[in-house]
């Protein structure tokens, strides 16, 4: 039998080491949890954050070469707000023309794809501004037609994605041109830059960053004009009924910016003139 004094010693030894491992088992439950609060947000009940890209535009999104892995800025941006959140993700590939009816019909939870917010896409879903992406023009290389401006592409042929905000600006430049512009619409980017690289179109139209990558990519056949068209806000698209999430997606990328890894994550894409301001 231990010594009345020992026992003290061996119980006070015990009650100390079991404090220390429900403490570590504390903290561990606060580093599998995120920093957000979302208890109260219905759409994250089953730990998953589910996220609607159209994964062809890069550096935004795209599938590193050969694999099914995704990448790039949006895809990045993503998978730390989920981490915030303290939930699993996976990324569904949808088309950019049916990602907004897809995330009405619950398809997924948010979309992540380097969506412009419009007034009229804020009629039919609510948006949290992540980023500001101006409008490039990417040309042959040595710039034929001396394009500049929009105004510019008056009377010439434009490669365009279907469902973007480019094709709205190009049919609103349309009212001001004496000599229309040719609207070429395509289901992806990458496929009106490869009429473009093969001479079907004069222009191709997209977001400034994936313009600067299409031409950096062309193996020299093309280049970006350096003038950014009319910069806008990029928003992390919502459900109108989903207030909860919504709020949580806000506080998280706010508690990103705050710790720095916004910041690291654009400078890993070299795409730090996109921050929001």
């Amino acid at each position: 039998m231990l010594p009345r004094s020992l026992n003290r010693y061996v119980l006070v030894f015990a009650v100390l080491a079991l404090a220390s491992v429900l403490a570590f088992a504390a903290c561990d439950d606060d580093d599998d949890g995120g920093g957000t609060d979302v208890s109260g947000v219905p759409e994250l009940e089953d730990g998953v954050l589910t996220v609607g890209s159209d994964i062809a535009y890069a550096p935004f999104e795209f599938y590193q070469e050969g694999t099914e892995i995704e990448d790039g800025l949006d895809i990045d941006l993503a998978i730390a707000i989920a981490a915030e959140l303290g939930v699993e993700i996976e990324f569904l590939n949808t088309g950019f023309d049916g990602i907004i009816p897809a995330l009405q019909t619950e398809d997924f939870d948010i979309l992540v794809s380097a969506m412009t917010i419009t007034d009229e896409r804020s009629e039919v879903i609510d948006f949290v501004p992540y980023i500001t992406v101006g409008t490039g023009i990417v040309v042959p290389t040595g710039n034929p037609n001396d394009i500049q401006t929009l105004d510019d592409l008056c009377g010439l042929s434009v490669a365009v994605q279907t469902g973007t905000i480019q094709v709205d600006m190009l049919e609103a430049q349309n009212d001001s041109c004496d000599d229309p512009i040719d609207i070429v619409v395509f289901d992806t980017n990458p496929l009106a830059v490869a009429d473009l690289r093969t001479g079907g179109t004069d222009a191709n139209f997209s977001d400034f960053p994936v313009s600067a990558e299409d031409a950096a990519q062309s193996e020299g056949d093309l280049e970006v004009v350096e003038t950014q068209i009319a910069p806008e806000a990029y928003g992390i698209g919502v459900r109108k009924e989903s207030t909860e999430l919504k709020d949580a997606i806000a506080d998280a990328i706010q508690a990103i910016r705050d710790s720095g890894e916004y910041d690291d994550i654009l400078a890993d894409w070299d795409l730090e003139a996109v921050a929001l301001q």
